[in-house]
């Protein structure tokens, strides 16, 4: 009689976190968020950047400040970002011909998630944040593989 009683509560549960789980729909977007924002880079498409990007992003990393030789945050915005895809690779020189871009789901919410995307000469950690259905890209931490490039 007990277990019929534990039975209805945990199955309720049960049922209640399946619904606040994250989706199969949900993983794609995640992903495509992070090979939207290494893509754009590599095919020249702003458009495609922009759609990775929420409009207050903030890309940081660190950097060498080469007057003093201290170490300092660099930050790069979602403007930024959306200009260097329309730019940084117009000749089609900074990426080998088939790029490196690897993306490993670090953590998965209902409505954050944390990437990690292996590119050519780069590691960036990816927050991303689902807004009004959406999936979009809120803050990268990166560093060169060679960190001596900073």
């Amino acid at each position: 009689m007990r277990i019929k009683y534990l039975f209805t509560p945990v199955m309720f549960l049960a049922f209640i976190c399946s619904l606040l789980a994250q989706t199969k729909q949900d993983s794609v977007a995640i992903k495509q968020a992070a090979l939207d924002y290494i893509e754009s880079q590599h095919q020249v498409k702003p458009e495609q950047m922009e759609r990775a990007l929420h409009p207050r992003m903030v890309k940081r990393t660190f950097w060498k400040d080469k007057a003093t030789g201290k170490d300092y945050l660099r930050e790069t915005t979602s403007e930024s970002m959306i200009l260097l895809a329309e730019s940084y690779n117009k000749n089609g020189d900074k990426f080998p011909a088939n790029p490196k871009k690897e993306v490993k789901f670090l953590d998965v919410s209902v409505r954050t998630a944390s990437v990690k995307l292996i590119a050519d000469e780069w590691i960036d950690y990816i927050h991303v944040v689902k807004l009004n259905g959406v999936w979009k890209i809120a803050n990268v931490l990166w560093q060169y593989n060679d960190v001596n490039q900073h």
